[in-house]
């Protein structure tokens, strides 16, 4: 089976680094044409030099008037991958009114917005995936406004399937674990905090990027044509056992 992506045109939001600049990476190697959007310039300089036919975009997608001017130029778009999130741990009793704000400009608000304004520009077969988290479905100590978001991104996720499903639009998400990105591992390096986690699932490891960056390719191309308002857990059977 084939999950060709070949010509397509793909914007995949939080390209600076982790699985949203792998899956650029990926995406161009395999024929799309990819519309990197990243706060950061650096990395995004970097990937458009490492990656020439990469089409690169500043923005912050939490100023809402500065994302609608950069992204609604765009023409025809045949994916959009909401890639960009923060995740702020702390105790639920030390969380701020600046926290929860933060978390759910970048992880909800913007998901939203750059979804409307790259709808409209969407034809029948375009497929639109959601970057949620195992947090979304299931709580997690210390994660509870990220959770939150998540779990907000996973209802957008099934709305936008049933509104934009009339245009032949097919909306989902995908709900890894912890994803040894270079953020991941620094944030996991410590056998006390990650060993008790890792124990809960039966695969006994954290996931790697290709592993997300693949699911999400496969949801992007025509093999999952009637695949539509799932939340996809990548999570090495995590939820098997809990």
């Amino acid at each position: 089976m084939e999950c060709s992506v070949n010509g397509k045109t793909i914007v995949v939001t939080g390209a600076g680094q982790g699985i949203g600049n792998e899956l650029c990476r990926t995406l161009e190697r395999l024929g799309a044409k990819v519309i990197a959007v990243s706060r950061s310039s650096g990395p995004l300089e970097q990937l458009k030099k490492d990656c020439q036919d990469i089409e690169t975009i500043q923005v912050d997608l939490s100023n809402w008037n500065g994302t609608k001017a950069a992204l609604g130029t765009l023409e025809k778009v045949d994916g959009l991958v909401n890639n960009a999130g923060i995740a702020i741990i702390k105790p639920f009793l030390e969380l701020t009114e600046e926290d929860y704000d933060r978390t759910f400009d970048v992880n909800v608000k913007a998901a939203f917005h750059v979804a409307q304004i790259l709808a409209p520009k969407m034809g029948p077969g375009s497929s639109i995936v959601n970057v949620s988290s195992l947090a979304g479905l299931k709580a997690i100590h210390g994660h509870c406004v990220y959770s939150m978001s998540k779990a907000a991104v996973d209802g957008l996720t099934k709305n936008l399937a049933l509104e934009l499903g009339s245009r032949k639009i097919r909306v989902n998400s995908v709900n890894p674990t912890v994803i040894l990105t270079r953020m991941g591992r620094e944030n996991w390096s410590d056998p006390a905090k990650a060993d008790p986690l890792k124990a809960k699932i039966p695969l006994g490891r954290f996931g790697e990027v290709d592993e997300v960056v693949a699911p999400i390719v496969y949801l992007l191309s025509d093999q999952s044509s009637f695949i539509n308002g799932h939340s996809l857990p990548v999570e090495g059977g995590f939820l098997a056992g809990n």
